[in-house]
């Protein structure tokens, strides 16, 4: 039977207060982003930290329609949100706006909508759905590719919208797949993958297969030549050549400005105005931040606008300099606290569809933190990922507040087992 006493009984409140809490830095953060002496009151409906705060009282009000729906309503409509999710991703190709040269937003006045956003929790219900059915085990071929497939297809889906950097997120997926049962093989090909990817556009490809094929030889020459030992050298090596000119050939296809970005963030190119110029720009805040930052609404960078997108994918740049060292070290850390707490959550379920989603949801969260950061310190290319709950924007609250949400909820009914 379903557990009376309401729809907050049984409630995580570690989970529901980290997010109360950070949503709430976010708005005060977004608010100093874009201060400025003409419009200081910070219910402003005419700027963005007005708007935001909107979006921060309709994320309120479906996090709440989240926890009155019944927890079993989300394992059984997985399919039917995930078709929904891809309905509209096609849609918004024909019919969406284009913003910024990515055709990805449905437009209604002032405020706009992005299917992308929501295709990354549709995608987790839907792969949590299929890998807890009955008899699908991750070391059958069949599950591997249905498994990628569900991951796949809104990943093509987002790119043709021009939206690169949302599309990289799905891959964050892996992560559950791994703990479902997949082989580290398949993680340790990926990390080679994304280590020739790099190579491959910082050495000439000949060179880097005529290095790579001496380091086959050298294998031959040493290890004993059975049939085992060889398929692996040679498969490797076919593996490392076919990523090589992929590389190459993907490169190649590249708009300019993407391709200007790589080159900067890998040191081929040194473009401070440009290119360049929102990664300097934002080292130049955080560093100048010092131990205990500038105070708020003190910080010089931000207040005379030098860091472009700042309430958005370079809102930790706010952080870093009005807050300092200190501030962004408690940023980072309530992250932290909020990914074991959904962990260690995840792990003590008896539904295997929640333990699924919940190690989604790290996923996809670690995934935001790890690129979102990196980016304003120069560790990672600008690519349009914001930081969860604090950047400005309907879309990505809505989005990560509905993927908690989900499995708060589904949490709250872990004494009985979801099917």
């Amino acid at each position: 039977m379903r557990e009376q006493g309401g729809i907050f009984k049984n409630l995580d409140p570690v989970l529901v207060a980290l997010y109360v809490l950070m949503v709430i830095m976010g708005w005060l953060n977004i608010y100093a982003s874009v201060f400025n002496d003409e419009h200081q009151s910070i219910f402003d409906f005419s700027q963005k930290y007005g708007k935001q705060m909107l979006w921060i009282c309709t994320a309120f009000l479906l996090a709440i329609i989240v926890l009155i729906i019944d927890g079993n309503f989300y394992s059984a409509f997985s399919y039917p949100v995930y078709g929904i999710s891809i309905i509209s991703l096609i849609l918004v190709l024909f019919i969406g706006k284009e913003i910024s040269g990515s055709k990805s937003w449905f437009r209604v006045g002032e405020f706009g909508i992005q299917p992308a956003e929501f295709a990354k929790f549709a995608a987790n219900m839907a792969l949590a759905k299929y890998l807890s059915n009955i008899n699908i085990k991750m070391t059958d071929a069949r599950t591997k590719i249905i498994s990628v497939a569900l991951i796949l297809l809104p990943i093509l889906l987002i790119v043709l919208e021009n939206e690169t950097g949302c599309a990289l997120v799905f891959f964050a997926f892996i992560l559950v797949l791994y703990r479902e049962g997949l082989s580290g093989n398949i993680l340790l090909l990926g990390t080679a993958a994304a280590i020739l990817f790099v190579l491959a556009l910082l050495i000439n490809k000949f060179i880097l297969i005529g290095i790579i094929a001496g380091v086959a030889l050298l294998l031959l020459l040493i290890v004993r030549r059975n049939r085992q030992n060889l398929a692996i050298i040679f498969g490797a090596l076919f593996f490392a050549s076919a990523t090589i000119y992929s590389v190459d050939y993907a490169f190649s296809h590249l708009e300019p400005h993407q391709k200007k970005r790589i080159n900067v963030f890998l040191g081929k190119e040194t473009d401070k105005k440009k290119a360049g110029y929102n990664v300097n720009q934002s080292l130049i805040a955080i560093g100048s931040g010092g131990l205990s930052g500038k105070g708020y609404l003190q910080g010089t960078q931000t207040k005379y606008d030098f860091v472009p997108e700042q309430s958005t994918d370079f809102i930790f740049c706010t952080v870093g300099e009005e807050w300092g060292f200190v501030g962004s070290s408690v940023v980072i850390i309530l992250f932290i606290i909020l990914l074991l707490r959904i962990i260690f959550i995840a792990e003590r379920q008896r539904s295997s569809y929640t333990r699924i989603y919940g190690y989604g949801v790290a996923s996809i969260l670690f995934f935001h933190l790890l690129v979102n950061i990196g980016m304003t310190i120069g560790l990672a290319p600008v690519i349009g990922i914001p930081l969860p709950f604090f950047s400005y924007g309907g879309s990505s609250l809505w989005s990560f507040t509905i993927l908690l949400f989900i499995f708060i909820k589904m949490d709250a009914y872990r004494l009985q087992v979801l099917r």
